[in-house]
């Protein structure tokens, strides 16, 4: 018998569970929504007697909130039982929230007769706490604040159409000169102006951190070395992390004073060393005019 394969879908009302049952029936899954929990285990049942092979996706909402002290049961209940399942908790801010609901015209679940924005926002918090322990278990966590349904349904296929969520997010290095300004879209930043600066060797001066000579001279150095262990230890263990929150990139700038020689030569070396240790990585350069890949 093949051990069916089950998604279970939860999370907050308006983060677009519809969407994401939509999205996982197009990728051939069998979708229930508003299922109790308990009823699990029959529906178990019913598809071994069928010798069927088929993914079940089912959706469990704060409308069915009484069933959640069941969902720990039944998830043990399926592991003893050699069925496999994960999953996905929908976020969002409460702010984006109460935008969808009022551009709908839909009720919250929990709300009764009319109330105001201080009532939605009092009821949203009460279900955040409801939700609190799935949100626990939950195997991935996709903050829909920012996605379209389009990037939700893209989101999907890239964890169930067998790339891991690993896999799946990518680093961005790229390297800039703080004299032109600190960048806005980097998630993070380090520094790397600790580094002795090829600029003040004459030979060096006119290349860049692309050239060999440049790159030896900055990563020779032992204070290089260290920061890069350290460095590639950091974002291996970040990386499952960001994945798991339902990030699919993760942008690092690496500053040096012009973005010419330092900046460069690590940014280079880190995306080699990420990518050594199975991590997609990329680099760029903000002040260069030639790019890197």
């Amino acid at each position: 018998m093949r051990h069916a394969d089950f998604v279970i879908v939860t999370g907050l009302s308006g983060a677009g569970k519809s969407q994401a049952m939509q999205a996982l029936e197009d990728l051939h899954y069998f979708c229930i929504d508003n299922l109790p929990p308990s009823l699990l285990p029959p529906l178990v049942e019913l598809h071994a007697q069928s010798g069927q092979e088929r993914k079940y996706a089912v959706a469990i909402d704060v409308r069915v909130r009484e069933y959640f002290s069941d969902l720990r049961d039944t998830l043990e209940w399926l592991e003893t039982s050699g069925y496999s399942y994960h999953i996905i908790f929908l976020d969002c801010n409460d702010n984006t929230l109460i935008t969808r609901f009022s551009e709908t015209r839909r009720p919250h679940p929990l709300v009764k007769g009319q109330t105001g924005p201080e009532s939605i926002f009092a009821t949203i918090a009460t279900e955040r706490r409801l939700l609190s322990e799935a949100r626990q278990m939950a195997d991935v966590i996709i903050d829909t604040t920012d996605l379209r349904p389009v990037d939700l349904r893209m989101r999907l296929q890239e964890i169930y159409q067998g790339v891991s969520l690993h896999d799946a997010l990518r680093v961005d290095i790229f390297s800039f000169g703080y004299k032109f300004g600190t960048p806005i879209d980097a998630d993070i930043i380090f520094d790397v102006r600790f580094i002795p600066n090829p600029f003040y060797v004459d030979e060096l001066r006119p290349l860049t951190g692309e050239d060999e000579k440049v790159a030896a001279y900055v990563l020779e150095n032992p204070k290089t070395e260290e920061f890069l262990q350290r460095f590639t230890e950091l974002v291996g263990i970040l990386v499952p992390e960001y994945a798991r929150e339902g990030k699919t990139g993760l942008s690092i700038g690496i500053g040096c004073t012009g973005g010419q020689h330092r900046s460069v030569a690590v940014s280079i070396e880190m995306a080699k060393r990420l990518k050594a240790k199975g991590i997609k990585a990329r680099y760029r350069h903000r002040e260069l005019t030639r790019t890197g890949s």
